[in-house]
């Protein structure tokens, strides 16, 4: 949620400001501003409510903002409503201090009473505003100076936030104070970037520094120096960011999800090759021991979103392949409700962002219980895999596309190959089996670009659902575990009411709810339970139902009872959502272009859910 950009060097900031937050666009926001100065001549605030669009066209109305050094904010509203005087940066009563600020102040009623008490008047409803004031009352009674400051601002806050500050006193500089929000830092020619993700600072540099939780940082001109909360300065090493500057662009396509989309056959192909080797799996270099997958006695998949749905994906396959009980969980309700862990159990935190909070929320819940924890994340650095005792990254690269697509296919990947090496460890796999898995696994990439071939049908077909109110999807099995996650697709960019349903519990009173023309889209890709299903689907039918049905080649008695087929290449059941999943994603696009909308930036929603 938010997008933070900062700059000081020696070009104009406020042009890489705005391309910064162009880059940002996709977590979600409902205004944008930036602040630019000039060495010590007065900043200049520029703020305006809507899109991006909106604050370029106010910059070039008047004079753009000169100066070398700025910050700028994209907000997506949590404290006060979208407005101009609630949008990002704020500034203290005499506009010494300047600040944006990613993720909530939870205790800022208590601490804006006190503020009042003290003089400070306040024209917003925002807690940012609250944060920025506070902090300028420290610099004020202490007068020890911004890392002063910021330290005492973070021993008295209780929250979440990625500051980015600028200080009257000291120009040409910017201070960062980071707490359980993302936030990098970049240093190339010269000049010094700061962002809350990856691609917006990607095409000036790919050497990043991850600043740590309950770290300060000051910026300069090409350098970054780095504190701790008792203002100690530390010791950092930058990383390098293995994704290029394209890999962030459209590359010719009109949105980035359908751009996404094409992606996931070297997503997938390359998050496989990143452990398989010689036709073995390596998980040598997660941090996880084999003795201590032998030793487990239970596995935690916790997650939000997408990533729940591929996690619920894992689970059955580890309990089928690794015999090993386990369960998915949401992040958001883990940690609340006392789960039973102990040395023996694995807790793997599945997130494409690696800074989801309530994951990350859950991953230290289960650490605090002495569970061995495993992250699976896309984003080298993060919180969570810095966290977690071991790491498998996923390949996916930069997504950016509010709705995933290539990172959940990679988190797929991620739990097939960590079942079936789990099975070989502890032996409930034969050697043939194993490498059997291993090329089915290897095969994914090819038989999902088959697929992407389909588009055109799937097309002619979403511009008959366009009007549709509702819509329902239904599976058994893993077909289930795919019809999850085809529904949030459909609901999250196209705005059409959609739920999924095993198909077993259909008579169980969801058939209630089928009406003349309702749309189900029913997904059968396996033999064992394909007539369970078809007759499942001839019970929809014969109340109405307009039927979609997704099944493998072969499957040809489902066009009996189907208004429309799509069929995809044979797969192994254990790994067949990859694969069916595609169509799924193709056909909520589809919708959602035909109803007009945007695909890449859905009402309300944010890419990384940074606040609980």
């Amino acid at each position: 949620m938010c997008g933070i950009v900062g700059f000081t060097g020696r070009r104009q900031a406020a042009p890489v400001l705005l391309n910064g937050l162009s880059k940002l666009e996709y977590r979600g926001y409902d205004s944008a501003g930036i602040a630019v100065r000039e060495g010590k001549k007065e900043t200049q605030i520029v703020k305006a409510k809507g899109r991006l669009k909106a604050l370029s066209e106010k910059t070039n109305a008047g004079e753009t903002p000169k100066g070398c050094c700025g910050i700028g904010h994209t907000r997506w509203a949590t404290h006060g409503q979208p407005s101009e005087a609630n949008a990002h940066p704020h500034v203290s009563d005499d506009g010494a201090v300047i600040a944006v600020h990613n993720g909530i102040i939870e205790n800022y009623a208590e601490l804006k009473e006190k503020l009042l008490k003290n003089g400070y008047e306040f024209y917003s409803q925002t807690d940012t505003e609250v944060a920025v004031k506070l902090i300028d009352y420290y610099a004020k009674k202490y007068k020890g100076g911004p890392v002063d400051a910021l330290s005492r601002f973070m021993m008295r806050v209780r929250g979440s936030y990625a500051l980015a500050v600028l200080f009257n006193e000291f120009p040409d500089e910017i201070y960062v104070a980071r707490k359980d929000s993302p936030m990098i830092i970049g240093v190339a020619d010269g000049e010094t970037y700061l962002a809350s993700d990856v691609p917006a600072i990607l095409e000036y540099t790919r050497s990043v520094y991850y600043i740590g939780n309950t770290e300060i940082a000051r910026l300069k001109k090409g350098e970054a120096t780095f504190y701790n909360i008792d203002r100690e300065e530390i010791e950092k090493k930058p990383v390098t960011i293995a994704w290029d500057a394209e890999a962030a662009e459209k590359g010719g396509y009109e949105h980035f999800m359908i751009k996404e989309i094409h992606e996931q056959p070297k997503a997938v192909a390359d998050t496989v090759r990143s452990v398989v080797k010689d036709g073995k799996i390596d998980l040598s270099g997660l941090g996880i021991s084999e003795s201590t997958i032998k030793d487990l006695t239970q596995v935690w998949f916790v997650a939000c979103g997408s990533a729940y749905h591929a996690s619920a994906t894992a689970q059955y396959v580890m309990e089928n392949l690794a015999k090993l009980p386990s369960r998915v969980e949401l992040a958001s309700e883990f940690r609340y409700r006392d789960p039973l862990l102990t040395e023996n159990t694995l807790v793997v935190i599945v997130s494409q962002s690696g800074e989801t909070a309530d994951s990350l929320a859950a991953l230290r819940e289960a650490k605090r219980a002495g569970a061995k924890t495993l992250a699976v994340v896309n984003i080298v650095g993060s919180s969570i895999a810095r966290e977690a005792d071991g790491v498998f990254y996923t390949l996916a690269g930069p997504e950016i596309a509010v709705a995933t697509t290539k990172a959940y296919a990679t988190q797929l990947a991620a739990g097939y190959l960590l079942s079936v090496e789990f099975a070989r460890i502890r032996g409930t796999v034969s050697a043939e089996e194993y490498a059997r898995l291993i090329g089915e696994i290897a095969a994914l990439p090819e038989k999902i670009g088959r697929v992407l071939e389909d588009k055109e049908r799937i097309q002619w077909f979403a511009n008959k659902l366009a009007g549709a109110k509702d819509m329902f999807f239904i599976g058994r099995g893993m077909d289930y575990m795919t019809a999850l996650e085809g529904s949030l697709k459909m609901k999250e960019i196209s705005y059409v009411h959609s739920e999924a349903y095993a198909a077993g519990e259909l008579k169980h009173g969801t058939i209630s709810l089928i009406e003349e023309g309702t749309p189900v889209i029913c997904v059968t890709t396996g033999r064992r339970l394909f007539e369970k299903t078809v007759n499942n689907m001839a019970e929809v039918k014969s109340r109405g139902g307009y039927l979609m049905g997704l099944t493998a080649y072969g499957n040809y008695a489902i066009e009996d009872v189907a208004d429309f087929t799509v069929y995809i290449p044979k797969t192994d059941e254990l790994f067949s959502t990859s694969v069916a999943v595609v169509p799924l994603q193709l056909l909520s696009y589809y919708v959602s272009v035909a109803r007009g909308l945007d695909v890449d930036k859905p009402r309300n929603l944010a890419k990384s859910v940074t606040v609980e």
